[in-house]
């Protein structure tokens, strides 16, 4: 028997939460539990920021999001005030694990992987990801057939649910429900009907369910109800998915080696920072008018010749310089550039919350934090709220691959957030609308692994990746 696996089944659990999995609710997560007795587990540190994109991609190719040149869904496509992009699978310019064992032949299976829409030509299958706009009417297979088989399999495949956001919980428990079962049994025939030396799948209804039931469930939440009734929607779930991963694991065989990974993980919000908001109260963002009501900011109400700064990003806090000489109506000089960039960082994180209370904002200059910062422009400097990342806007290049483990969480978490629209809250006396706070769970800079059998080295890692690592080297996943 040979010390090396032949081949890996990698089962991704998008924003898995390693309190939940390896503190709360191990014990009753019984396939979970047996990974971890017979194998090697543990809280990895995920990239900066810590979301679903970039972070799938970066685990998949072993690089940094200044690599791979995106940090996010939405990416500034130039220096224009007005121009993004989305990152999707045509934004990945480097290969991926699959597209390396493609090359030399060998068989894989990729199913809802992140940024896999639009699909690409693999040497097997390929299922593309929640990015797809609709399963109806969008290509979402390689090849083109695997769709009619599939829909034949479970009728309309669910790539996500609608509106993870709404207030209408049974609806969208239900569609949780709907989707993850149809993408399991997908997952079955594949690896029942496809020859396969890698099987890589990623979950997302464990980010649903967090976005949707995490204020019913964790009784730290300021919005917790005890006995509510979907008090335990979450750990059912989890119970269901663990079934679900046992089916999997029927597929893997002594030579096999399973890696059961999160890309970021979650935990409760108790506040929110909009920064466009803070910065137009400092001056350093200045509108043509004042907004009369709560509207949407757009480039077209800003009044650039005066604006130093702005804030771009969903989920985390990305800020730009507006630079004399690179945007097309700059206002910083080159020569005030890192005077204005230091003056932001320590003012961002002195900012408390409403109470006062220090927060632990960090603030990343992108030459800090990635050796190769790229893309279309380079991020000015983000910034990210409390010492674990909780709805981090940086942009550092810790894989998630990497086996750092991350500082114990805080007991308070505020989200930072570039918000794009002017809050709903009442405004306070002269300064327009006043700060928001956030009802959802923030990100998390915490992942986790636990891989079960032996390493896997499917792949020869010829190829160096521009911060000094290798491209395919999935040992690293599994280190505690």
């Amino acid at each position: 028997m040979s010390s090396t696996a032949s081949r890996a089944l990698v089962i991704g659990l998008d924003c898995a939460a390693p309190q939940l999995v390896f503190d709360q609710w191990l014990d009753q997560l019984p396939t979970i539990r047996g990974l971890t007795e017979r194998g090697a587990w543990g809280v990895l540190r995920s990239c900066d920021p810590p979301i679903t994109v970039p972070a799938w991609s970066s685990m998949t190719s072993s690089r940094s999001p200044g690599s791979l040149g995106f940090y996010g869904f939405r990416n500034r496509r130039d220096h224009s005030y007005d121009k993004l992009t989305f990152a999707d699978s045509r934004s990945v310019r480097v290969p991926r694990v699959w597209d390396l064992l493609s090359t030399r032949g060998r068989p894989v299976i990729v199913l809802g992987v992140p940024q896999t829409y639009p699909v690409s030509r693999v040497n097997g299958v390929m299922v593309s990801c929640f990015l797809t706009p609709d399963t109806e009417t969008s290509q979402y297979t390689y090849p083109a057939g695997l769709k009619g088989e599939i829909e034949a399999l479970v009728g309309r495949y669910l790539v996500d649910v609608r509106n993870f956001r709404t207030d209408d919980k049974d609806r969208l428990l239900a569609e949780i429900e709907e989707m993850t079962e149809k993408r399991f049994r997908v997952a079955e025939h594949l690896l029942e009907t496809r020859p396969w030396d890698l099987f890589f799948m990623v979950e997302m209804g464990t980010d649903r369910i967090h976005h949707g039931f995490w204020r019913f469930t964790d009784p730290e939440h300021r919005l917790y109800e005890p006995g509510n009734r979907f008090e335990h929607a979450m750990l059912d779930y989890y119970k269901r998915l663990d079934a679900k991963i046992a089916s999997l694991l029927r597929h893997a065989d002594e030579d096999t080696a399973v890696l059961v990974v999160s890309d970021h993980g979650a935990k409760r919000i108790d506040g929110g920072i909009c920064v466009n908001e803070w910065l137009r109260q400092e001056g350093y963002l200045v509108l043509k008018e004042e907004p009369a009501e709560p509207a949407r900011l757009t480039p077209d109400m800003i009044d650039w010749p005066k604006t130093t700064a702005w804030g771009e990003g969903g989920y985390y806090c990305r800020l730009f310089l507006n630079v004399a000489g690179r945007e097309p109506e700059g206002l910083v000089a080159a020569e005030d550039y890192e005077r204005v960039r230091t003056e932001l960082k320590e003012k961002l994180e002195a900012l408390g919350d409403d109470q006062g209370r220090p927060i632990g904002t960090l603030a990343h200059r992108p030459g800090s934090c990635t050796r190769c910062a790229t893309g279309s422009p380079r991020t000015s400097w983000s910034t990210s709220a409390t010492s674990t990342g909780g709805a981090s806007a940086r942009s550092a290049p810790a894989p998630s691959t990497s086996s750092r483990t991350t500082p114990a969480p805080t007991t308070r978490t505020t989200r930072t957030r570039a918000c794009t629209s002017w809050p709903a809250a009442a405004p306070r006396p002269g300064a327009g609308p006043s700060v928001r706070s956030w009802t959802s769970r923030p990100r998390s800079s915490r992942s986790w692994v636990s891989r079960c059998r032996r390493r896997w080295r499917g792949a020869p890692s010829s190829e160096p990746r521009a911060d000094g690592g290798d491209v395919a080297r999935w040992e690293e996943a599994g280190e505690p």
